[in-house]
């Protein structure tokens, strides 16, 4: 059965109507139960007068039902002079006036905080059919909303982008502090509760909403007046366009102010370690520094004071000594492979070359690797004479070492390219070698230490660092760090 519903009626809102609408073959009449105004009525009911709902409002209620405006008026009025009885009737039997003298059936209808009379002129074969689809559709309904974890509601925007609420469930005193017949009345406290900045969010919300007609899904701060206190509310609800063009929402709000703030606590627990390994990087640097200049300044002018006094010792031996001479000979070869060893692991601590700028730093590294690898590889750069602050450098510095160790033990490349790019608000650092390239899971392993150390120098400095490739294309690394003027040193 299908139903023809008056715009600006509410009753395409209510889904257990929904039922009621394709399953009854009656004529049905539905009537406000205040102004005795026809407000529905079934397809087998226009159809019987060859009209829309709009012609039937202009005729009158006997000439559709076959019994006056009176009979509606003394079953309203006896169901409010009964409002705290037991005996209270919600449905009654009527018989129409000669010629028909059909039984009319009139029901007793609530939804959404108001009451109409429903008029049944049931077929021979389906008389009941009206009332029990009614009835299970509604019990259905209530069921789900009275077992619903949060708000259920339907609501709507007007022209000027008002808000106004058709339905809200018993829950609403429960989430927002305030009842829902209060809210419905003046929908404009919804608005008033929110965080400034998540009202205009649920805004972009709507207007998202309903221009792709996809499900609107917001989150926001709730101000409970009463209660003193903030919640975050979370909104779901899937939009539908009505018969008179409106569009209409139809969700549920809950609270997630515990999951918030477990989350807030999470986001601060992230940031507080990530701070913390900054620190720790950052001390380490500065400790590798200051041992890098004691063996150069100390333990290098120690040995340049010995390998001195040794050539002062060799001159003075006598030429016929061999043995003495020899071992002196020795001593000075080992002062000699003292100094390599010293200069090495100074400059594995802190490379002097530093000093020098980032971009000489690089190559050198970048030449180093050829050297001592025989890997061809090139480095190449916008700005030979930019300049960087003293953190940026060492990152930049050590996520290229790191990666060229990576490229050494793992790549088997035959040529590695280094670039360098300097832009106005960003140092971009890519590292691209041909060799095997690396799967997505070898970067998720639990002991990618040096990759995560690489990440990890980055994010510090509110950058972005980023490893890719595929099985035979190769290797990428990219490091992106900003910059700004005061950077520059």
């Amino acid at each position: 059965m299908e139903w023809q519903v008056l715009l600006s009626t509410q009753f395409d809102q209510d889904p257990f109507f929904h039922a009621l609408m394709s399953n009854v073959s009656d004529e049905v009449y539905l009537i406000d139960m205040t102004s005795m105004r026809l407000v529905l009525a079934s397809k087998k009911a226009l159809d019987r007068f060859a009209t829309n709902l709009a012609g039937l409002q202009e005729m009158g209620l006997k000439q559709l039902t076959g019994v006056d405006k009176q009979a509606f008026s003394n079953f309203a009025a006896l169901y409010q002079e009964t409002s705290n009885s037991t005996d209270r009737p919600e449905k009654i039997s009527i018989k129409t006036e000669p010629p028909q003298s059909i039984e009319l059936t009139l029901t007793l209808v609530r939804t959404n905080q108001q009451q109409y009379v429903m008029a049944v002129k049931p077929d021979s074969l389906n008389k009941r059919l009206s009332y029990k689809v009614f009835d299970e559709s509604e019990s259905r309904f209530q069921a789900l909303v009275q077992h619903s974890p949060g708000l259920v509601f339907q609501l709507q925007l007007n022209d000027r982008k008002e808000i106004s609420f058709v339905y809200l469930s018993d829950r609403c005193k429960a989430l927002l502090g305030i009842d829902a017949e209060a809210l419905m009345k003046s929908p404009q406290l919804f608005y008033a509760m929110m965080d400034k900045a998540d009202r205009a969010l649920l805004q972009e919300c709507f207007e998202h909403s309903v221009q792709d007609m996809k499900m609107l899904n917001w989150e926001g701060r709730i101000w409970i007046d009463e209660w003193q206190d903030t919640k975050w509310v979370n909104m779901r609800a899937t939009p539908r366009v009505l018969v008179d063009g409106m569009i209409q929402w139809e969700g549920i709000m809950t609270n997630i102010t515990q999951s918030k703030n477990e989350k807030h606590e999470l986001e601060e627990s992230r940031k507080r370690l990530a701070e913390l390994s900054a620190h720790l990087t950052r001390i380490k640097e500065e400790e590798r520094h200051r041992i890098a200049r004691e063996i150069h300044d100390d333990l290098g002018g120690n040995l340049t004071v010995i390998k001195i006094g040794l050539a002062s010792i060799l001159k003075r031996i006598p030429s016929d000594q061999e043995i003495l001479i020899e071992k002196a000979k020795n001593l000075e070869a080992i002062v000699d492979a003292t100094f390599d060893a010293a200069h090495r692991i100074s400059g594995d601590l802190r490379p002097n070359v530093l000093e020098l700028g980032i971009v000489a730093a690089l190559e050198w590294q970048t030449k180093e690797f050829e050297k001592q690898m025989g890997i061809p590889s090139r480095f190449s750069t916008n700005q030979p004479e930019a300049k960087v602050t003293s953190e940026q450098a060492i990152t930049l510095f050590r996520v290229c070492q790191e990666s060229m160790s990576n490229i050494a033990k793992y790549a088997h490349a035959s040529h590695v390219d280094v670039g360098l790019f300097f832009e106005p608000d960003s140092i971009r650092m890519l590292i691209h070698d041909d060799g095997v390239g690396i799967a997505v899971e070898d970067t998720l392993k639990p002991n990618s230490f040096g990759l995560r150390g690489m990440e990890e120098r980055v994010v510090a400095l509110k950058g972005q660092f980023s490893i890719g490739g595929a099985p035979g294309n190769g290797t990428n690394v990219s490091v992106m760090l900003p910059r700004h003027a005061g950077d520059v040193v």
